[in-house]
């Protein structure tokens, strides 16, 4: 999801996005540990992911305070 289509989210949206994306990079961290994963560029796809939201959260609190 591109930062565009998050920022249409709401905040219990992108906050349940956060906590789906922490639960998925530990699943992977734990398959990864186990030899299991496939696919590692997903891990880093997860971690951008998540940067991402917390982006756009801190730019909404940051808009928030400056009101």
């Amino acid at each position: 999801m591109d930062a565009a289509q998050l920022r249409a989210l709401d905040d219990a949206a992108l906050r349940k996005q956060l906590d789906d994306l922490y639960q998925e990079n530990f699943n992977l961290r734990f398959q990864r540990a186990a030899g299991q994963l496939p696919n590692l560029n997903r891990l880093r796809e997860v971690r951008r992911e998540i940067a991402r939201v917390k982006t756009v959260l801190r730019e909404r609190a940051g808009m928030q305070e400056a009101k």
